[in-house]
């Protein structure tokens, strides 16, 4: 009986998506902070957080949400193949070196040790001389 009362008011409306569980997620963040500083501020913005990840869930604008949540996982795609790389270099750092075209900006990774070496690039190839 409330199983089917709940369906019938979340007939139409948007649910949950990658956006609303971030900010879910953004609120317990600050909330803890709040806990261990007792910052009404950052009580006030995890309040803010939920509201706004409740309201996502219980709208009718489809579209509109689908678009926010669209940027919202555009970025999010960006910032972790940021992470990704970062990662990659410092895992690598011992064994290559990596440059960046002057011409282009392509990263190119050349192995160490290998002394002064001109490098082609493979996207536009323009030619430069680094000491590996």
């Amino acid at each position: 009986m409330i199983m089917q009362k709940l369906r019938e008011f979340m007939y139409g409306r948007y649910g949950t998506d990658q956006l609303s569980l971030a900010l879910v997620a953004g609120g317990f963040v600050f909330y803890v902070l709040y806990v261990f500083t007792r910052s009404r501020l950052l009580y006030l913005i995890s309040l803010v957080l939920y509201g706004i990840a409740i309201f996502r869930t219980l709208s009718k604008n489809h579209a509109k949400r689908r678009a926010e949540n669209q940027k919202f996982m555009t970025f999010w795609y960006k910032a972790k193949n940021w992470w990704v790389g970062l990662r990659a270099d410092f895992e690598e750092r011992k064994t290559y070196k990596r440059f960046k075209c002057p011409k282009c900006g392509q990263k190119i990774r050349i192995p160490r040790g290998r002394g002064k070496v001109e490098i082609r690039c493979p996207k536009c190839s323009e030619r430069f001389v680094k000491k590996v």
